[in-house]
């Protein structure tokens, strides 16, 4: 199961979204989205976990909490909708 969590904190890494989603079950993955450029956190990222029922229990657990000082939006991960294509203005 794939999960959005989003309103991060910046000070937020990898780590503490791993840390706060084990306590649900078992964790594939965690990353916080950083601008390529900068570094900076965009304050979002997923996190993956094999169990969707555990998946679902981490959802509700931490959905509205806080996390380094800021609540937590968190929900199952939507597919990412195609966007038109870029033009160039020249």
């Amino acid at each position: 199961m794939n999960i959005y969590v989003g309103n991060l904190a910046y000070g937020v890494t990898d780590a503490d979204l791993r840390d706060a989603f084990s306590a649900s079950g078992e964790v594939t993955s965690a990353s916080v989205i950083t601008d390529k450029f900068s570094g900076q956190s965009k304050g979002f990222g997923f996190v993956e976990m094999p169990n969707k029922a555990q998946g679902e229990a981490a959802i509700k657990a931490l959905n509205d909490q806080p996390l380094k000082g800021r609540n937590v939006r968190v929900n199952e991960s939507r597919p990412r909708e195609s966007s038109p294509p870029r033009r160039n203005s020249y």
